[in-house]
Formats: structure tokens, C-alpha cells, sequence
């Protein structure tokens, strides 16, 4: 399969309606699909359930939740810890009008990673004994207490990626490389905003992160400038 080029972020959202389940990249700034993030934002898609490791405030998703277009969120955090200021999702929530699913960070990866592997969930440890396993189905393994959590997978996945060739295989920049390779695999839809598209056999085989087969779109964006309040 060969990824569709867009010529813009607008253009390569064709067909996307609301209530999707939305897997969003990165990790605070590093490897954010925000070209894609404000062009969904323009869209004025609605009934989101995002899935992102984490909703800082003043971001592009937290002002789609201040305009009402997110139903929940899966995420390990949802205020910015280091900053301290509430986002309009902390505000919505607490007012009971979004859900929230809090997953401890190495499940919320290892959750995605199953989801794309096609598993439908595995035992872990963590959260054993705290408020994250109600509603959880407990095994006990070896004399050891376990929750089994399932795996992962969206409707739509963003994410963003340093070059591209034509085909679609996809090449991360340093931190970008994080939640991105995952969530490429765990969606129906991928589209990928990248820095450089570049010709099949520009990019050593060796050197893929993500091969073309995960990839539905592309477009050719550059970063844009954000700050660590947004």
C-alpha cells in the first residue's frame, strides 16, 4: 500500500465525521501532530474521545475541549504538573461533562502496543491495590495479584515524523520518536504530518521506524513554534 500525499493538513482530514476515537503522538511538545491538531480544530469536528499521553493546558486539544468538542480523554496526566494551571478539560471534568480514563504511562504505551499487535489485553502489576483497578478483573499468577487491561486502538491516528518517502515509511527525529511508532499501528486511519518527503530509496531500510503498511496519509508541514504552556 502506498500513503496518499495531501497537499494540506485541512485536505488530508477529508472524510473524518464526529465521534471518532482520536490517537494523538508525542510527548509534551515533542513529535505533537499540531498542524493536523489545528486543522481538526478548524474542522469543527465534535464528540472526540482523544487519546494522548497527556492534555497540558493551552494546547490545541485543550482549546477543543473549552469549545465543547471532546467527549473524553485517555491519558496518563491531564493538567501540565509543572505549571500548575488548569486546563478547560480539569474544569469540564470536574464539572462532570467529559470522561476521563487515567492509565499509568508504561500500561497506557503497552495498552497501544497491544491493541496494534491485534491482542486483546495482557496482566500487569501496576495499579494493583489503588483506585486504577476498579472495574478491573484481577488474576492471581504465582501467588501474585495481576489486572488484566486490554489493548488499545483508535479510530484516527495523528502523528508526526521528521521524513517520509512517497511510499510512507516514516523516520522519527530524537524524542519525536515516542508515542508515534505505537499508535501508527494501533488506528484504522494514520495520517502523518512530516517535515520532508523524499523519494523511495532515500531513506536506508535499516533507518525505518514505521513502515509504509501503517500509513494511510501523509502531509508535508512544517513544525510549528510551540511553547512549554502551549
Amino acid at each position: 500500500m502506498v500513503a496518499r500525499v495531501y497537499d494540506t493538513p485541512a485536505e488530508a482530514l477529508e472524510g473524518i465525521e464526529d465521534g471518532i476515537s482520536l490517537m494523538i503522538g508525542g510527548f509534551v511538545t515533542a513529535g505533537l501532530p499540531t498542524n493536523l491538531l489545528e486543522a481538526l480544530f478548524e474542522r469543527g469536528t465534535r464528540g472526540i474521545t482523544a487519546i494522548t499521553n497527556a492534555l497540558n493546558s493551552d494546547t490545541v486539544l485543550d482549546r477543543m475541549c473549552e469549545a465543547g468538542r471532546v467527549d473524553g480523554l485517555v491519558a496518563t496526566f491531564a493538567i501540565r504538573a509543572s505549571s500548575g494551571k488548569k486546563s478547560h478539560f480539569e474544569t469540564l471534568y470536574r464539572a462532570g461533562k467529559v470522561t476521563l480514563e487515567m492509565v499509568p504511562q508504561g500500561t497506557f504505551a503497552e495498552r497501544i502496543r497491544a491493541g496494534g499487535a491485534g491482542i486483546a489485553g495482557f496482566l500487569t502489576r501496576t495499579g494493583v491495590g489503588t483506585p486504577l483497578a476498579e472495574g478491573k478483573l484481577e488474576m492471581e499468577v504465582d501467588g501474585e495479584t495481576y489486572l488484566l487491561v486490554r489493548g488499545l486502538t483508535a479510530d484516527v491516528a495523528f502523528i508526526r515524523a521528521h521524513r517520509a518517502d512517497t511510499l510512507g515509511n516514516l523516520v522519527y527525529r530524537r524524542a519525536a520518536r515516542n508515542f508515534n511508532p505505537l499508535m501508527a499501528t494501533a488506528a484504522g486511519l494514520v495520517i502523518a504530518e512530516v517535515d520532508e518527503i523524499v523519494e523511495p530509496g532515500a531513506i536506508e531500510p535499516e533507518q525505518v521506524h514505521t513502515p509504509a503498511i501503517f500509513v494511510d496519509r501523509m502531509v508535508q508541514a512544517p513544525a510549528l513554534p510551540v511553547s512549554w504552556d502551549g
